[in-house]
């Protein structure tokens, strides 16, 4: 049987047509009701990238294993149309993720991408000189209106495959259904090609998606600070900390619903005596890229340029000064010296020493606007409350 003799698609294509049909339908109705929902926000770039990879699989296949030929009784300019709209569906489903991908790229909040919750996913390459509010409207406006290029062929084609169906010409709806075969639609033909066209986009999206996990793994695995103190600092410690006992956390509102998270790399230089509190001083060095939330959207988002901005500043300095006794304990003044800006803020712990051991709690609550993050996306506060409470648990031993 030759090629032109079976009118059918491959089981594989057929699928494909199926599957990628469902993704675009639902990926429209996605657009138009994910406002201010983060969680469906996430899901429609998910699905894009998933829609753009597939369309490149499909467009493989369709190059390793042609489609039938179009029935023998339709009108030339039929034909024509029918491969325009072919043709042009093609080009949406690839251009329309690629331009939701440049234009979350190019966007002033550099909200970051994590697939299906899982998978972190880069930003375009060499977008960082276009990021700005006035490409990004433009891009926008045009994406949204890919929607509707994507409605107006699918109204064509499902108009076309209905009038072939009950026309004069052999129907071509059929050629698309799993399993339906007789004399006019024998079956199709051994599909050939698989890992040229599966194995080529899988090793393409790995290859992107390797990108942010290198990324992300030089960061974890970067060394932690290698001393809070030093010379500039002048700190003639007294105390050893504990880490494995000890934790910096933080604290806060998002979208009204509490989340927590940790720094897990820091170092510290404490000199302190009860007795001479005019002579404490305690310096903290924090390495802003261990930050972890337990979610993975927002450890790449704190890493982001206008939250913690770690590729630029991976390390926040804090240091406590100014301690004197109060009613429940101490108080200090901690300067956080995140992104080169410092910000002080009064510090209250309570402190327990029992003979060379000592345990501390405390906590201070800083302003987000104050510290200058996350006010390109979120200045007025309406996603992710202002104040950020920082606590403190430590536990130390005297120096000998």
């Amino acid at each position: 049987m030759s090629a032109a003799a079976s009118s059918r698609y491959t089981g594989i294509a057929i699928a494909l047509h199926w599957a990628m049909a469902a993704s675009l339908a639902f990926m429209i109705w996605l657009g138009w009701n994910m406002d201010e929902n983060e969680a469906r926000y996430q899901l429609h770039k998910s699905i894009g990238i998933t829609i753009l990879f597939l369309a490149l699989a499909r467009l493989a296949w369709r190059f390793a294993n042609p489609p039938p030929p179009l029935p023998e009784g339709m009108p030339a300019l039929e034909k024509t149309a029918s491969h325009v709209v072919h043709i042009a569906f093609y080009a949406l489903m690839i251009g329309i993720p690629l331009g939701g991908w440049f234009m979350v790229s190019v966007s002033p909040f550099q909200i970051s991408t994590v697939l299906y919750g899982v998978l972190s996913w880069p930003h375009l390459p060499f977008t960082e000189g276009l990021i700005g509010k006035d490409l990004y409207e433009i891009v926008a406006f045009v994406h949204g209106k890919g929607a509707w290029a994507i409605i107006a062929l699918l109204a064509l084609h499902v108009a076309g495959a209905i009038k072939h169906e009950f026309g004069p010409e052999e129907g071509v709806f059929k050629r698309m259904i799993p399993g339906l075969f007789g004399k006019a639609n024998p079956p199709a033909l051994p599909a050939r090609g698989v890992l040229f066209a599966f194995g080529g986009s899988l090793a393409l999206f790995g290859v992107i998606a390797a990108t942010a996990l290198i990324g992300a793994g030089t960061a974890s695995s970067a060394a932690p600070p290698a001393s809070a103190g030093g010379p500039s600092a002048a700190i003639a410690s007294n105390w050893i900390v504990d880490y494995e006992a000890s934790e910096i956390a933080f604290a806060g509102l998002h979208d009204g619903n509490a989340f927590k998270g940790e720094f897990e790399t820091w170092t510290a230089d404490v000199a302190f005596d009860p007795g001479a509190l005019d002579a404490a001083r305690v310096r903290v060095l924090v390495d802003m890229r261990s930050a972890k939330t337990g979610k993975k959207l927002y450890d790449d988002s704190l890493r982001a340029r206008e939250w913690f901005s770690t590729a630029d500043h991976p390390e926040a300095i804090v240091e406590l000064s100014g301690f004197t006794r109060s009613a429940n304990g101490y108080q200090a003044s901690a300067t956080l010296t995140l992104k080169g800006k410092p910000v002080s803020v009064p510090l209250r712990f309570t402190l327990e020493i029992d003979g060379v051991e000592a345990k501390l709690d405390g906590s201070a609550v800083f302003s987000r606007k104050a510290l200058d993050i996350g006010q390109a996306s979120d200045a007025s506060a309406s996603w992710v409350a202002d104040e950020v409470t920082v606590t403190v648990s430590g536990r130390a031993n005297r120096k000998p």
